[in-house]
């Protein structure tokens, strides 16, 4: 093997780079459809998956990382985590561990609960079969979050006790609403050690009965605890060879008061860990967060890409199994819902065997990828080091969908904008200039925030946010967010209902200038989905996005916002489609009846999430208008429909939307938008601060054509008139005397028809200028207009009018008039 790429395969073959699954059923609703409320109960299984999220969240050397958490059918629940080392029950009875191996190993569990005390979780599962021994002697706790998404066991069947390491007061426990607190996890600790010094697993011959008996007789002890169970094993000699110190530990963990066991904070400051403590830790940098190659969340996503299936191991394993569903029935079902006679289902008990992933695949995969791959150069200035680079790994011409799901190319993608990300804000620009590319669906949050510029403390900003005090809104968005979006388990979840409330609270007590309309739940869900476990940044997103594309739509009284978009929105259609805009004009369908909720959610009501993401990936590369251009690429692909139908077919062809290709919509969007001149499309409604308009516009709602600005029109014709084709349609005497360059003579005065004949005669220069926006240039507005609108309903496409006629022309220097024009009638 070639050193570049055994190096390549000893990055994708680190120890830590190993991830398992465990399987569980949640508990299913007894006879019961709707709750309280009337509205249908949502199965714990969607609400374990909303509260396994915050997991993921949790970083630290010494705990598992969370990766995924999978619904399978009849509230099946799949967890991937890191599963990496050998657990310490293999060791048990080998003696394979001295003092200063049990101290070091003692320390790094306590390190680990710290940090998931710290974050208000309660392992309740600690036993040395959850605890990973490192090939380099390192500790991790696995399964560390099962009782907090479980919502301390409530939401499953079976109860989550290791009957050996259980403290006695959860036997105890009689309550449903009991609680477990942080000192059952150190009961727990206390028994490992034990085990440790004793080398052996406790009560190893009792069945279960007998264990729970036997812990809860530890209760009655008046002696020391870890004395006992010595005894008891006849281990009074290791007992006696316990290291004071190390005794302490054990007694004090092992207090039978839950409330005056130590916390992991007094324990580690115990003089025993004074070496461990005082190791040097890396300084961790004030500007900016540790770099790393790439991450495990990472390559897990690679790893999906390259065909792991976390189903497929786990049937292999014989974990997923499927019976008749006729041996399910249960026997007798009474009227109120009952099951009376249904056999035991083993299944739905806690199989705690774990499946590891195989990765080979993906080293293949990947392991052809050179060195190089990993580390981009982003900014450099010699040539030897750009001809050195390799050629970029292209799919351009492949779809959307299918980038997204080869995992080389993602690979690259990702090692790319994760590079760039770590470096914002300064280097936002080289972010907008990848994300015209595609933005990889692993970076969208992260990506999204960067384009809408999010910086700084936003998360001090959300927190200072009154959430909780009740408003006059609140009836409103409590009825409106659990039909946001429902089909999607994130939110659907209990506590996606719970994050989205505090986002819309907090952006309706931010913004008094405004009131909750019904839609910016679905205008807030894209955010929230891609931060789920950053409430902040999904609050900071959304609060850059409204002013840029929504700027005044949420006012009490929006009327005039709504009027001028609309008025634009048909402006829009009849400039790019004639025929289309002439037939809805015909059957009297316009935009009010349809489009309002397109406009007022950007699409985010229409669409189902996953087409929202790919259409936004674009729409925050463009300015406010570029929903228009979409709402016009989704009428272009109902177009044959729309035109082959009357006012009642068009109002139930929307009442339900046939499926929309999202890809062909954004192509469409991003044609039209392109080759449509920037002012055409410009409102006196929209947010000049952030657009940076040099001019004032202005709507006329009752016009059909759009009007064109001077600017756009004298830079188009000083880039030499490929975009652009004038009519001037003053007087052939005032033509001659001056006139633009390049346009042509069709005179007309308002009132008077045009002349079509004339017309006719340049009839081969308008088809051979079909593709160019056709200006209308006369003496005043008006007949402009008039002249526009004759040829709009001649089914001429790109029709537009000279704001303010022919006089705004004249104080242009350099001039693009010439004293005579080229074709005159």
């Amino acid at each position: 093997m070639v050193p570049d790429k055994l190096t390549v395969c000893q990055k994708l073959s680190h120890p830590e780079l190993q991830f398992g699954a465990i399987t569980f059923f949640a508990k299913p609703h007894k006879g019961e459809s709707c709750g309280s409320n009337g509205l249908p109960l949502t199965p714990n299984s969607i609400i374990i998956y909303g509260r396994s999220q915050r997991l993921k969240t949790i970083r630290h050397p010494n705990l598992c990382q969370y990766l995924d958490t999978i619904r399978g059918s009849h509230e099946r629940i799949i967890v991937v985590s890191q599963y990496c080392g050998t657990p310490l029950s293999d060791f048990l009875g080998k003696q394979c561990f001295k003092e200063i191996d049990i101290v070091q190993i003692v320390y790094q569990i306590l390190c680990g609960l710290d940090k998931l005390h710290s974050e208000g979780i309660v392992h309740r599962y600690l036993c040395t079969q959850n605890v990973l021994l490192q090939e380099n002697n390192d500790v991790k706790l696995f399964n560390g979050g099962m009782y907090h998404m479980t919502n301390e066991g409530k939401l499953v069947s079976f109860p989550l006790i290791q009957p050996n390491y259980a403290a006695p007061e959860v036997y105890l426990q009689k309550s449903e609403n009991a609680k477990s607190h942080n000192s059952s996890d150190l009961w727990s600790l206390g028994i490992i050690l034990v085990e440790l010094v004793l080398d052996r697993v406790l009560w190893i011959n009792l069945k279960l009965g007998q264990k729970i008996k036997k812990v809860l007789s530890l209760a009655q002890s008046t002696s020391s605890v870890f004395e006992r169970i010595a005894r008891e094993h006849n281990a009074f000699n290791e007992y006696q060879n316990t290291p004071l110190e190390l005794k302490q530990i054990i007694n004090e963990c092992l207090n039978i008061f839950p409330s005056e066991r130590p916390s992991t904070k007094e324990l580690l400051q115990k003089e025993i860990f004074n070496d461990l403590n005082n190791k040097i830790i890396p300084q961790k940098s004030k500007v900016c967060k540790p770099y790393e190659i790439f991450t495990l969340k990472e390559f897990y996503h690679w790893w999906q890409l390259t065909g792991g299936d976390v189903f497929l191991e786990l049937k292999k394993r014989g974990l997923l199994r499927s019976g008749p569903p006729i041996l399910s029935l249960p026997r007798l079902v009474p009227i109120e819902g009952n099951v009376l006679g249904q056999d035991r289902n083993f299944a739905v008990l806690f199989d705690p065997r774990v499946t590891p992933m195989p990765l080979d695949t993906l080293h293949e995969r990947l392991g052809n990828i050179p060195i190089s791959g990993f580390y981009p150069i982003i900014f450099s200035k010699s040539h030897i080091i750009a001809r050195s680079e390799l050629d970029a790994y292209n799919v351009s011409d492949l779809p959307l969908v299918i980038k997204e799901r080869d995992p080389e190319y993602q690979f690259h993608r990702i090692i790319l904008l994760r590079k760039l990300l770590h470096g914002y804000p300064y280097t936002r620009d080289l972010i907008i200039n990848q994300s015209l590319v595609d933005i990889p669906p692993l970076l969208r949050g992260d990506i999204w925030a960067a384009l809408l510029n999010v910086r700084g403390n936003y998360e001090h900003e959300y927190m200072k946010i009154d959430k909780d005090t009740p408003t006059v809104t609140d009836r409103q968005i409590e009825v409106d967010i659990p039909r946001c979006h429902q089909y999607n388990e994130l939110l659907s979840s209990a506590e996606g209902h719970k994050k989205l409330k505090r986002i819309l609270k907090a952006w309706v007590s931010k913004n008094s200038q405004y009131v909750y309309w019904q839609g910016l739940d679905s205008l807030t869900a894209p955010f929230l989905y891609l931060n789920f476990n950053d409430e902040a940044k999904a609050f900071a997103c959304l609060s850059a996005f409204i002013p840029i594309y929504l700027y005044k739509f949420f006012l009490k009284d929006n009327s005039a916002i709504i009027q001028e978009y609309l008025a634009k929105f048909s402006q829009l259609i009849a400039f790019h489609d004639a025929p289309l805009a002439n037939h809805l004009n015909d059957i009297n369908f316009i935009p009010e009846l349809f489009a309002i909720p397109w406009f007022l959610t950007m699409f985010s009501h229409v669409f189902p999430l996953h087409k929202i993401l790919h259409l936004w990936d674009k729409l925050l590369q463009g300015d406010s208008s570029f929903p228009l251009h979409v709402g016009l690429s989704v009428l272009t692909q109902l177009r044959s429909r729309l035109l082959s139908s009357g006012f009642n077919e068009c109002i139930l062809l929307f009442s339900d939307l046939p499926d929309v290709d999202m890809e062909r919509c954004v192509n469409d969007s991003l044609r039209t938008y392109k080759s449509t001149p920037k002012s055409l499309t410009v409102r006196e409604h929209q947010n000049k601060e952030i657009e940076h308009l040099d001019f004032e516009p202005s709507t006329h709602f009752n016009e059909l054509c759009l009007r064109i600005y001077v600017k756009d029109v004298v830079e188009l014709i000083r880039s030499g008139c490929r975009d652009i084709f004038c009519i001037d349609i003053r007087s052939s005497i005032e033509f001659n005397r001056c006139a633009l360059i390049g346009s042509v003579n069709i005179p007309h005065t308002l009132g008077n028809d045009p002349n079509l004949e004339a017309l006719n005669v340049h009839n081969v220069h308008v088809k051979a200028n079909s593709c160019k926006a056709i200006v209308i240039v006369g003496y005043d507005d008006a007949s402009s207009m008039q002249f526009a609108e004759l040829l709009l309903k001649s089914n001429i496409n790109r029709v537009c009018v000279l704001n303010g006629g022919f006089n705004v022309l004249l104080p242009i220097s350099p001039t693009v008039l010439t004293p005579q024009g080229q074709l005159s009638i």
